[in-house]
C-alpha cells in the first residue's frame, strides 16, 4: 500500500472519529440523553429531530409528512446507505403524532406510484387510526404521480389537492411473473422441482399456470381490489358504482380525478396548507417536518469510509443477488416493478 493511501486512512480514521465524538455528544443532549443512544451505537439515525418550517405557535401545530418513491419496505437509512423512501421511519412518524396533542393537523404531500399491498395497508392503517382517536384533519398534496398506493393512502384525507398534471388513480391489483421455460429448453437448461403438494411451485418461471391456478390467483387478486374499491368508498364518500367507474387500472390527470370525485382541489402544496390553516383556525401554528440528520460529517466521512472499505461493484452485485426475494407479490403500483 503506497504513502498516499496510508494518509487517506489516517485522515479517514480521524474524520470518523471526531464526527462520532460530535454526534455522541448532539445526540445524547438533543434525545434527553439517552433518547437516541441505542440507535447512534447501531449506525442508524444518528439524529432525529424536529425540522420548523413556518409559524410560531408551539402549542398548536402541523406535522409535515412526505411519501416520496416507491412505498417499499426496503430497510432503514443508516450512516452508511440512506434509502430514498424509508418505510420503518414513516410509521414512527405516524405513531409520534397519535401520542402527540400539540399536534393539530396533518399535510401529506404524496409523491409515488404506489408499492406493496402490506405497507400501503399499514399507512392506511395508521392514518385512520389518527383520525379517529386524535379527531385532527388530514390534508393530502398530490404530487407529480399518486398513482394506485399513492392513491390508496391519500383515500382516508379530509381533502385532497392535486396539480392538473399530477397522475393519480391506477386503482388496482397488479401481480406478474415472468415464464421462461422455453429459453431454459432452448438453451439446455432444465430445473428439478420437488414438492409437497400439487400447487407449491405456483408461478414458477418454468412451467405453464394450470387454469385452476390462474382462477385461485384472480380470486386473490379480486379479494384484495374489492378492499382498495372500499377504502376509496369509505375515504370520498362514494358508492361502489361511482369508484368502480375508474377503478379499472386507469390513470387520471388532476381535472379528470376532481370530475370523478377523487380529489376535491386542484391546487399545490401551499394552496394544501393554507387551506388546513384556514379551515381549522390554524393560522399561526407552527409547520414542522420530521427529519434524519444525515448530513454534514457523517455523511461525508460515510461515503469515504464506505468506498474505501465496502464491498466493491461486483460484491455488491452478487450479495444483492443472492439476498434478494424476487417471488412474484401482489402490488398497488402503477408501472413496471
Amino acid at each position: 500500500m503506497n504513502v498516499k493511501r496510508w494518509v487517506a486512512l489516517v485522515v479517514a480514521g480521524v474524520l470518523l472519529l471526531f464526527s462520532l465524538g460530535i454526534n455522541t455528544i448532539f445526540a445524547l443532549f438533543k434525545a434527553d440523553f439517552l433518547g437516541n443512544f441505542d440507535s447512534l451505537m447501531a449506525g442508524n439515525n444518528l439524529d432525529v429531530y424536529e425540522n420548523v418550517i413556518e409559524g410560531d405557535n408551539f402549542d398548536k401545530r402541523i406535522a409535515y409528512l412526505k411519501v416520496d418513491g416507491a412505498i417499499q419496505d426496503i430497510g432503514s437509512s443508516t450512516l452508511w446507505q440512506p434509502v430514498a423512501y424509508d418505510h420503518t421511519f414513516f410509521l414512527e412518524q405516524l405513531d409520534n403524532i397519535l401520542y402527540d396533542d400539540s399536534i393539530q393537523g396533518v399535510v401529506l404531500s404524496v409523491n409515488s406510484p404506489g408499492g406493496g399491498v402490506k405497507e400501503s395497508a399499514e399507512i392506511y392503517k395508521k392514518l385512520l387510526k389518527i383520525k379517529e382517536e386524535r379527531q385532527i384533519p388530514i390534508y393530502v398534496s398530490m404530487d407529480s404521480m399518486a398513482a394506485s398506493g399513492g392513491y390508496y393512502i391519500s383515500a382516508p384525507a379530509d381533502k385532497i389537492f392535486a396539480h392538473r398534471d399530477t397522475i393519480t388513480g391506477s386503482i388496482g391489483v397488479i401481480m406478474q411473473s415472468i415464464n421462461y421455460q422455453a429459453l431454459a429448453e432452448k438453451v439446455g437448461v432444465k430445473f428439478e422441482t420437488f414438492k409437497s403438494g400439487e400447487h407449491k411451485d405456483m408461478l414458477s418461471p418454468m412451467r405453464e399456470v394450470t387454469p385452476e391456478e390462474r382462477a385461485m390467483m384472480q380470486d386473490m387478486i379480486n379479494e384484495t381490489y374489492e378492499e382498495f374499491v372500499d377504502i376509496v368508498e369509505q375515504g370520498r364518500n362514494m358508492s361502489e358504482a361511482e369508484v368502480k367507474k375508474v377503478a379499472d387500472g386507469r390513470i387520471l390527470g388532476g381535472t379528470k380525478a376532481l370530475e370523478a370525485g377523487l380529489i376535491d382541489e386542484i391546487g399545490d402544496e401551499e394552496a394544501a396548507i393554507a387551506a388546513l390553516r384556514a379551515d381549522y383556525g390554524l393560522e399561526d401554528a407552527a409547520l414542522f417536518e420530521y427529519v434524519y440528520d444525515m448530513g454534514g460529517w457523517q455523511s461525508y466521512v460515510g461515503m469515504k469510509i464506505g468506498s474505501m472499505f465496502g464491498p466493491s461493484a461486483e460484491e455488491k452485485m452478487l450479495m444483492k443477488i443472492m439476498t434478494d426475494y424476487s417471488a412474484p407479490k401482489m402490488m398497488y403500483l402503477y408501472g413496471e416493478y
